[in-house]
């Protein structure tokens, strides 16, 4: 294996598709982890696989690869005097690159969404943990509990790291066990349960009690969800457990390239007490059905 060429390197064509190069990287990065594979130069042929995905795994980084080569990610060949993305700080599913001048070193954080800053990051996107290849110190980790609501809508919080104060901004749409990295700190998100709402990735879903009548007559009824108050019509002869699809009505993915689904799960409530008028009717309405 060779680091002249990156598509060599994951044994695909230049004109591959991103599938097949996130194929292509994940059965060689499995072929030469170090855990699987005792060969002297594993590690080394891991590292290549990776630094190779970093770069064509990302559209952009790609293109710029494809027109200006390794020149473009090597800060000794002088490409404009500078790495485009030597700025570019990444953990878990999300990167943030520092965009700011002056003031709070935790200010200015722009989502980039791009690739990865080094080769371990991969392997833990992949295949969850920790890298045991990764060198140097660890990050210090704090832990923030959010609500359902916040974590949906996003929200800003503060870290007190090192006697300091800073105020961070989570993105919409993060999920239970979501770590973001902040330059020299690491938040790793916990979601409370809610008594409510249930997530599935970027799916959510929900009970919503209708009446009896209902159910047989059909109507309108108005359901409060997590964003909104929505109208919906119910069908007569509505049966218990009847799910409703609503698209588009899910949690927005953090790098807002797709969107959820909220599917309401209809229950009969049942009346646990009859007066002796309505037991008559429904006894005078059971006579008709037979």
């Amino acid at each position: 294996m060779t680091q002249n060429d990156y598509y060599q390197i994951l044994g695909v064509s230049k004109t591959a598709s991103a599938a097949e190069i996130k194929q292509a990287y994940r059965k060689l990065a499995l072929k030469y982890h170090p855990d699987r594979n005792k060969d002297k130069d594993a590690v080394e042929k891991f590292k290549q696989v990776n630094q190779a995905y970093e770069v064509l795994g990302d559209p952009k980084k790609r293109e710029t690869y494809d027109q200006y080569g390794h020149a473009a990610f090597d800060n000794s060949a002088g490409f404009a005097g500078q790495n485009p993305f030597n700025q570019t700080y990444k953990s878990g599913p999300f990167t943030y690159t520092y965009t700011t001048s002056g003031g709070s070193p935790f200010a200015g954080f722009d989502f980039d969404f791009g690739g990865f800053s080094d080769p371990f990051e991969i392997f833990e996107s992949f295949f969850g943990g920790s890298s045991p290849f990764r060198r140097g110190p660890q990050l210090i980790r704090y832990n923030l509990t959010l609500s359902f609501i916040e974590s949906v809508e996003g929200i800003e919080k503060k870290i007190i790291h090192q006697g300091k104060e800073y105020k961070i901004k989570i993105p919409a749409g993060v999920d239970n066990g979501t770590s973001i990295r902040f330059k020299d700190f690491i938040v790793t998100i916990t979601v409370k349960p809610d008594e409510i709402f249930k997530r599935d990735g970027l799916d959510v879903f929900m009970d919503y009690k209708i009446s009896l009548t209902t159910a047989i007559l059909g109507g309108e009824i108005k359901v409060s969800t997590f964003d909104k108050q929505i109208k919906l019509k119910i069908r007569s002869g509505t049966q218990p457990g009847t799910m409703i699809r609503l698209r588009g009505r899910g949690i927005t993915h953090p790098q807002k390239l797709a969107k959820g689904d909220l599917y309401i799960r209809l229950l009969i409530d049942i009346p646990k007490k009859l007066t002796r008028e309505q037991r008559k009717l429904l006894e005078e309405f059971e006579k008709t059905l037979n």
